[in-house]
């Protein structure tokens, strides 16, 4: 394994010089991912540990530094890592999901380079592949502004990472067991809080000092509620956008999104109850963790505080609260309401419809009446050595057009530069969310029923935030806006895993001719081959 390190950290470095800039600073990381015992609900499980943690360690970084992460797979079957949120600028090799990025076969590693490029913000990363997000494997990602970038509020006195999310007692395999013989997941068995069950969890603070909360969404499919027993929170940034700094008792936090609140410990000394409780069902899942003041003068006491069940107006209302703070600088000294969207003309509209159903007697999911199935080779390293016959760019139309699901390996073509507009239309009765990597959207309009080119009229065109991941509510619509000006191939897909699992994602393959280094990087010299591409060459070493 030592050897393996440092041929990797060689390769790394190598590469690097021909990516970035010598003046960003280079962050290093040596993961081992192996699985081990955890008992989150008390009972003993397989779970999935980074260096033997669980969850994995934090990854702290700032603005345009290179991340140099080895990876090494104990596991006995193939895995990878995501990083939700971090865009991949022309080089969605790195993302780290299959239809970019050649798995880690048992007993081999793979060393990502990634390079947080113009990046502030809260994100988190986790397993991609096989089911594995329901045994752990996850963290949270924080980037820093450079010191010279003002950020709109004082330095907390504290910075925690809260990873939030339902979860099961069964193993990840009996769990995917159950979705390849067609079945749906079952309801959760309850919601951990930084890899602990009730009152596991705890967070120290001092009388008077307020502190930053980085509360990431990494369950498997239900929208959660959080809330601090007598205490505010003020939202400060969403997904790598400072957000207008609106004041909440409690915070819907639907899967796979991420948000920093601060809170100020101006309560009585003593301990207080954290509360998650999941959102839109029945029975209503709740656990606790605790806020600790240092001079406390005794535990938590009284009931635990009640939230939000099932109310979707509420949550709308509140979605719609949640906008971009126009002064605020983001990751470079300008203003973030400098980018005027709400002018730019809409060169395309796609218009998606999430639908599930039976295809040869086993559930399946879909997006226009496509559900996913991965091909043998990933298709971003299909595409560069141009090899035949493992995807066809429009397997997925621009509209819904109502038909039977049928399975495909979905990819959808964009125009370099273009600026689209993407509108999810869930005629479901449950709460959906979407995420895309490669880029930030605007979240420009969200509502109940059918979208019609009237709901534009509605639109925020001044200051919708810009995240990565949105929810679309029952019966309802949701529509972003974003430039296509991430070269590469990108995957657009439901949270809800099961449903990503079951097919409910495609790839947005966005392509230009061009072969200019300011446009897309080269596949990595380091990049792992698989299927047709196996026994093919990546650029020399040196």
């Amino acid at each position: 394994m030592k050897l393996s390190l440092a041929v990797a950290l060689f390769c790394a470095t190598a590469s690097l010089f021909a990516i970035a800039g010598a003046e960003d600073p280079y962050r290093f990381f040596n993961w081992n991912v192996t699985y081990g015992d955890i008992y989150p609900l008390g009972v003993r499980q397989q779970g999935i540990l980074i260096n033997g943690q669980f969850p994995g360690p934090d990854i702290h970084s700032v603005t345009n530094d290179n991340l140099i992460i080895n990876v090494f797979n104990s596991l006995d079957e193939p895995f990878l890592i995501s990083w939700a949120g971090i865009q991949q600028r022309r080089n969605s090799y790195e993302d780290g999901v299959f239809g970019t990025t050649c798995p880690i076969p048992p007993g081999k590693n793979f060393t990502y380079i990634l390079q947080v490029k113009d990046q502030i913000g809260s994100f988190y990363y986790f397993p991609s592949l096989g089911f594995h997000k329901a045994a752990g494997g996850f963290g949270g990602i924080r980037i820093l502004s450079r010191p010279r970038i003002p950020v709109p509020f004082p330095d907390p006195a504290g910075d925690y990472t809260v990873l939030i999310g339902d979860w099961y007692k069964s193993n990840h395999t009996d769990l995917r067991a159950q979705l390849d013989g067609g079945k749906k997941l079952p309801f959760p068995d309850g919601i951990l809080v930084n890899g602990r069950g009730p009152g596991g969890a705890s967070f120290n603070v001092e009388q008077g000092k307020t502190y930053r909360l980085r509360i990431s969404n990494v369950g498997l499919q239900n929208s959660l509620n959080f809330r601090i027993q007598n205490h505010k929170m003020k939202l400060v940034e969403v997904e790598g956008t400072h957000t207008l700094q609106v004041t909440y008792s409690s915070l819907d936090i639907h899967v796979g999104q991420s948000y920093s609140v601060l809170f100020t410990a101006d309560q009585p000394a003593q301990d207080y109850y954290i509360v998650v409780s999941s959102r839109f069902t029945n029975p209503v899942l709740t656990t606790t963790a605790t806020l600790r003041y240092s001079n406390s003068a005794g535990p938590v006491s009284g009931p635990i505080p009640g939230g939000p069940t099932i109310q979707i107006d509420w949550s709308l209302n509140q979605a719609r609260s949640i906008r971009t703070n126009l002064t605020a600088s983001g990751p470079r000294p300008n203003p973030q309401g400098s980018y005027h969207y709400g002018l730019i003309n809409v060169t395309r509209t796609i218009r998606l419809a999430n639908s599930a159903g039976q295809v040869n007697g086993k559930q399946r999911y879909a997006v226009n009446s496509v559900s996913f199935v991965a091909p043998d080779t990933p298709m971003k390293v299909a595409d560069y050595f141009k090899i035949g016959g493992v995807f066809r760019v429009g397997s997925i139309s621009d509209n819904p057009y109502g038909g039977s699901i049928y399975l495909d390996t979905s990819v959808m073509h964009g125009d370099y530069r273009a600026f689209i507009e993407i509108v999810f239309q869930n005629d479901e009765d449950i709460v959906q969310s979407w995420h895309l990597d490669g880029y930030s959207f605007r979240v420009v309009g969200m509502d109940g029923g059918q979208w019609t080119p009237a709901s534009r009229n509605n639109y925020n065109l001044r200051d919708a935030i810009s995240r990565c991941t949105t929810q679309v509510y029952p019966k309802s619509w949701t529509a972003i806006y974003f430039a296509l000006d991430n070269v590469g191939m990108w995957n657009l897909r439901s949270e809800f895993w099961a449903r990503q699992y079951l097919g409910q994602q495609f790839y947005l393959r966005v392509y230009t001719t061009s072969t200019s280094l300011r446009d897309e990087y080269p596949i990595p010299k380091n990049a792992l081959l698989c299927g047709r591409a196996s026994g093919r060459r990546t650029r020399p070493m040196i």
